[in-house]
């Protein structure tokens, strides 16, 4: 007889764990007392995790910049000053942004809460589709500078060689966030050696250039204003700036992932920040810089830091070895690796995006869950098909994505700075609100400008992409929302049960049933109607078969538990709490009931182990779950509700145990 894949995937499961383990490595105990302090960052980790999409983008965002600039690239030195203000601006909003939420102030929660819902939706979209961008911005720059030093006959498998990179780094990501960081700690550390010694030769070895290139910028600025008028040159430079606006795109990066960092969380975020600027600020600033005293020009096949590296070591010697083509290889190879690393903080920031807004009901609850490497492993991987398809769709063409990129991320900074002013205005009773106001105004300011501007270019040239991208999401979570609103609407009535129950005043049988007493196991979730119509369900099905109920459940440790022990431990509290009423209940039945419970990261595992436990020491019992059954059964449907009933089944069947699944009729 032909087997089926799920009986198959189950008798093979042994094989798959090995693999699994073998691959991503062992499960990780989320309850050990030390697991959430070898697993945060400390400040330096957190900015290689972290920061190094910020740091990254130098190596695409000044060549952009500069680039579109055309004819006027006189302007590079009011390009370079402008980046270093707002990288220093945007950070110090985000620092207050970081003291506001010490448990993670990302866009999403910063709208939300300062805001409103839709306005929350709105920034917790644009991220999404920012991060993905991130991930294959950067993964496409990284394979354009890794080639641009090989021969042209090698460009076909450019693309190939960016999709290997986003499964390597999938992999890497599932294995954990401080695993993922520590393998790509040298290429970060390579990067900037290599990149300080660049920037500082480019600079200084022209320092007689500068007082002719001042006099001349502010010459050919007169003459182009007069010639082409103040709008018109305006409009260059605000163009040459929005295209290289993905510079800062790192920034809010670190506000959203402070549950990662060591406690305190709001110092360690703080500091993470502080480098991260300092350092994006000097590399992007000075890469323009050096691109103008080095009289840096596009030549096909090789970036503009190619070129720009070329010129400043290809004549080093040492003796008469040449230490410059060995220098210019391994800048080279850092520039490619750091990009990869810069895809990072989307694999690291995107999935904690997608598991808030799943609390929250906006996507499916299946993105907060975590694996047993306590990641985020459904939001990784969504991450990485999402990119990849965006890569595919683009050829991998740097040029186009970054002209789709960076809209979003001036959204939600808009939106976040925005969120701030209007907490300051409420909050005149803190100290120094009017200093904080005005940080986060001039930042709104700032970032209004810059999105307003950069959607007005970027729009024609393929900016109504990312648009139109973060518009289907949005109507997508509006979808989602108001389905689970409505089977919410519709359970309300099973929670009547609870309110009737408690009037009843039976008297439950005395003395402990034995162990060959029939025993009923209930699933149960939380304290509610539809554990309360189960229990109801069975009575009625099998009317005094029962002598002992047990009431199961486990305490899931999903992305909002796990933040700290204390969160733990009110899970823990809260589930027991829970449990002990559905005692209460039974015994007002006149039922003998009884309660058990596991905390962990996956509820079915956990499930089979504690069934596997009760069915040991109780040998005549059958395991009841109650399933939400829909008049229409869509893929909607199946895909927003688990279908852990039916797992669990199946994988109590083949351990021999009577499992029964009651349908509970909704909408």
């Amino acid at each position: 007889m032909e087997q089926s894949l799920p009986s198959f995937l189950y008798k093979n499961s042994s094989m798959l764990k090995f693999l699994k383990r073998f691959i991503i490595g062992r499960a990780k105990n989320p309850l050990d007392p030390r697991i959430f302090r070898n697993l945060s960052l400390i400040a330096f980790f957190a900015w290689v995790g972290l920061g190094s999409d910020g740091l990254s983008s130098s190596c695409y965002g000044p060549e952009e910049a500069f680039l579109a600039l055309g004819n006027y690239q006189y302007l590079a030195l009011y390009l370079a000053l402008a980046t270093t203000i707002t990288v220093l601006i945007i950070s110090t909003s985000y620092s207050q942004i970081i003291e506001l939420f010490p448990s993670g102030g990302g866009g999403y929660l910063v709208a939300t809460r300062l805001l409103s819902p839709t306005a929350g939706v709105v920034s917790g979209c644009a991220l999404l589709v920012d991060y993905n961008l991130t991930i294959a911005v950067s993964v496409a720059s990284g394979a354009d500078a890794i080639f641009s030093f090989l021969p042209l006959v090698y460009q076909k498998y450019k693309l190939v060689s960016e999709v290997v990179m986003i499964g390597v780094l999938t992999l890497l990501n599932l294995k954990g966030v401080k695993e993922s960081v520590k393998v790509l700690l040298p290429i970060f550390l390579l990067f900037v050696i290599t990149h300080i010694i660049v920037i500082s030769q480019g600079i200084f070895l022209h320092l007689g250039r500068v007082p002719d290139l001042l006099s001349h910028t502010g010459e050919q600025t007169i003459a182009g204003v007069r010639e082409l008028g103040p709008l018109m040159m305006l409009f260059i430079f605000l163009r040459a700036f929005s295209m290289g606006a993905g510079t800062y795109t790192g920034i809010e990066a670190v506000s959203n992932g402070l549950p990662v960092l060591r406690e305190p969380h709001v110092q360690t975020g703080k500091k993470t920040l502080l480098y991260l600027a300092i350092s994006l600020s000097i590399t992007a600033s000075g890469i323009i810089i050096c691109y103008l005293l080095n009289d840096v020009s596009f030549q096909a096949g090789k970036t503009l830091n190619a070129s720009l590296i070329e010129k400043i070591a290809s004549g080093w010697k040492m003796g008469e070895f040449s230490i410059g083509i060995w220098f210019i290889l391994l800048t080279l190879i850092s520039e490619g690796a750091i990009l990869f690393v810069g895809a990072q903080t989307g694999f690291v920031d995107g999935p904690r995006v997608l598991s808030n807004m799943a609390l929250d009901g906006w996507i499916p609850r299946r993105f907060a869950y975590l694996s047993d490497r306590l990641v985020t492993q459904n939001g990784i991987l969504l991450m990485c098909f999402a990119s990849l398809s965006i890569l595919l769709y683009t050829g991998g063409s740097v040029k186009f994505l970054v002209i789709i990129y960076s809209i979003n991320v001036f959204l939600t900074f808009t939106l976040s700075q925005l969120g701030m002013c209007v907490h300051w205005l409420k909050s005149k009773h803190e100290a120094r609100w009017v200093r904080k106001l005005f940080t986060n105004g001039i930042g709104l300011i700032l970032t209004l400008s810059i999105l307003l501007t950069t959607i007005s270019i970027k729009f024609r040239e393929g900016g109504w992409l990312t648009l139109a991208i973060t518009t289907s999401l949005i109507i997508i979570c509006f979808i989602v929302k108001g389905h689970y609103k409505g089977v919410k609407g519709a359970l309300t009535r099973l929670d009547q049960l609870a309110a009737a129950i408690e009037s009843s005043s039976q008297t439950p049988p005395q003395g402990i049933p034995s162990k060959d007493a029939n025993t009923a196991v209930v699933l149960v979730s939380g304290y509610n109607g539809l554990g309360l119509h189960t229990l109801l369900s069975i009575q009625k099905l099998l009317p005094y078969h029962f002598e002992r109920h047990i009431f199961l459940s486990i305490g899931e440790i999903d992305s909002s538990k796990f933040k700290g022990r204390d969160e733990v431990e009110n899970l823990r509290t809260a589930t027991e709490s829970d449990l002990k009423k559905y005692v209460i209940a039974a015994n007002r039945l006149g039922l003998y009931a009884e309660y058990r419970f596991s905390l962990g990261t996956d509820p079915i595992d956990e499930l089979e182990k504690v069934c596997l436990e009760i069915a040991k020491q109780y040998p005549n019992t059958i395991f009841f779950a109650g399933k939400l059954v829909f008049k229409e059964e869509t893929f909607l449907n199946r895909f927003l509700h688990n279908q852990a009933a039916y797992v669990l089944q199946q994988r109590l069947i083949f351990h021999g145990l009577q499992t029964m699944i009651l349908p509970i009729r909704v909408m």
